[in-house]
């Protein structure tokens, strides 16, 4: 009952510290990670006990394959070169330099726990400074970079981290054998996520084909998919983080063969499903840092350690980021041709873009109780308290600041990316409008050209409307005002007659949802 309770009290907090994001619009990372923290100071709250392994398989192979899904596969192969400097170079060094700090801020630790420290604190969240980005029209080469680097950030230090803890649990390490073993996990990682997805996939077309397929069935596979890929990959003793990635880029690729209602709904699962996880991670550890305070293990020496690597993670990503991005242009005229420097306020964003988030959370959490001795796994609790200060200043200061920088350096509004949208959509409503032209010939009743007269004066409507987006003219036209303003009484008057048949007991629920659910998706396009 007590643990019922303390599930509903979560999912109280979650929707209440939703509300405050959303009121004083900010992103919900920053409001989850407060509101953890305030956790802390509540009394009389249950003692919860996070066993480690439930993190790593409940909630980072969903996280990783939906940001795999995600990821524009065109933009991510123009961007290698920086994405590859980013989530491998520098998740390389600034695992290196926290271990050496943490080793000698807390010697308890050891160069194990101090490596896995560095790994679990070194990736970037693109979360937080994406939801910032939607308030700003940043260019979209800087969004899709901080994707990217996202994306394979976690995978790179989640292989280091898996590494540094193999060496504390079986106090096993060799230096030798580590670059050959490295490339292993993260080969058998791929190719397991790969031959996973390639096996989904060919589920999709069989069910397609036979007619079985539905949402339902479609939503379920996609759950089923990180999981699919992450397991088989564990027991093979590669990388499971790489193997859910490579299956969520591969998967994602392939969703046009989905039907249109199992994207719709596929999309507001997995949204729902990011969100929920992302607040009860956080949440958690709030109860978990209250128990580490009142455990005497908590001194004002950790608190200074954990300000220490704080500044010392932000420090590196800038120190990294410039010299990454104009060195390999200063040294091959190949790469300044090929891809000319951006402009160094461009850089300062990407540079000040490093909040950590949920994937370092996750993995601090799930460190291992005990090596394989017995012996409890060296300053687990301090490496989760350090980790939490790290996420706390990273996403407060750095998350809070950033929209100010990009006011202050007066960055563009990426208008040339909402221009390609536009020219889409003007696209493929042309190609619409040219297909039913070209059925004409088809048409043998009066109907028929009716009909195709009425949907072409809709297509030629709605590309007038874009192409005076496209000309500066972005005020609606008083055709388009009074056409939304109809649309949406005729809609209300659609919904004010289904719900009296329903409250009247003339349809049953499952026929009023049906035709609900397409007034909504009418009223969609409206806004």
């Amino acid at each position: 009952m007590e643990e019922s309770l303390l599930l509903l009290g979560l999912l109280a907090a979650i929707v209440a510290l939703a509300l405050v994001a959303k009121r004083l619009m900010l992103p919900y990372p920053i409001v989850f990670v407060v509101g953890g923290s305030l956790l802390a100071f509540i009394p009389n709250l249950p003692p919860i006990e996070i066993r480690p392994e439930t993190i790593f398989l409940v909630i980072l192979p969903p996280l990783l394959f939906g940001g795999g899904w995600l990821t524009d596969w065109r933009e991510f192969r123009a961007n290698i070169r920086p994405i590859v400097l980013l989530a491998i170079g520098l998740v390389a060094a600034t695992t290196v330099v926290v271990a050496v700090v943490a080793e000698h801020a807390m010697p308890a630790l050891g160069w194990g726990a101090a490596f896995a420290l560095g790994a679990i604190i070194s990736p970037p969240d693109a979360v937080a400074a994406s939801a910032i980005f939607e308030r700003f029209r940043v260019p979209h080469r800087i969004v899709a970079i901080l994707e990217g680097e996202g994306l394979v950030n976690d995978a790179s230090a989640l292989v280091i981290y898996q590494f540094a803890i193999g060496a504390v649990v079986t106090g096993a390490f060799s230096l030798g054998r580590a670059p050959a073993a490295f490339v292993g996990v993260v080969a058998g990682g791929i190719a397991t996520g790969l031959a996973v997805a390639l096996a989904i996939d060919a589920v999709f077309r069989w069910l397609a084909k036979s007619g079985l397929s539905d949402s339902l069935l479609d939503i379920l596979l996609t759950l089923a998919a990180p999981y699919a890929a992450y397991l088989p990959a564990d027991a093979l003793h590669v990388s499971g983080v790489l193997a859910a990635v490579t299956a969520g880029v591969y998967l994602g690729r392939r969703s046009t063969a989905f039907s249109p209602e199992s994207r719709l709904t596929g999309s507001a699962v997995w949204d729902l499903l990011t969100f929920l996880f992302n607040g009860l991670v956080f949440l958690l550890i709030g109860l978990e840092l209250r128990q580490l305070v009142r455990s005497g293990t908590f001194s004002v020496h950790i608190l200074a350690a954990g300000a220490l690597i704080s500044a010392i993670v932000i420090v590196v990503r800038v120190a990294w980021v410039f010299p990454a991005t104009y060195l390999p242009r200063r040294l091959s005229a190949r790469v300044a041709a090929s891809d000319p420097p951006p402009p160094w306020r461009y850089v300062a964003i990407i540079a000040w873009s490093g909040m950590r988030g949920i994937v370092s959370l996750a993995a601090a959490l799930a460190l291992p109780l005990a090596d394989d001795a017995g012996m409890p796994f060296p300053g687990r609790a301090e490496i989760i308290f350090v980790t939490y200060c790290v996420i706390v200043s990273t996403l407060v200061f750095q998350g809070l600041s950033l929209a100010p920088i990009i006011r202050r350096l007066g960055i563009g509004d990426g208008e040339a990316y909402a221009r390609r949208e536009i020219e889409v959509r003007i696209a493929a409503l042309e190609a619409g409008l040219a297909h039913l032209t070209s059925l004409e010939h088809r048409f043998i009743t009066t109907e028929e050209w009716l009909v195709a007269g009425r949907l072409k004066a809709e297509y030629e409507y709605r590309i007038a409307h874009l192409r005076g987006h496209l000309e500066g003219r972005a005020e609606e036209s008083p055709a388009m005002r009074v056409d939304h303003w109809l649309e949406g009484e005729a809609l209300a008057a659609e919904r004010s007659a289904i719900a009296r048949l329903r409250a009247a007991g003339e349809i049953p629920d499952e026929i009023f949802r049906k035709v609900q659910y397409d007034l909504d998706l009418a009223a969609t396009r409206l806004r």
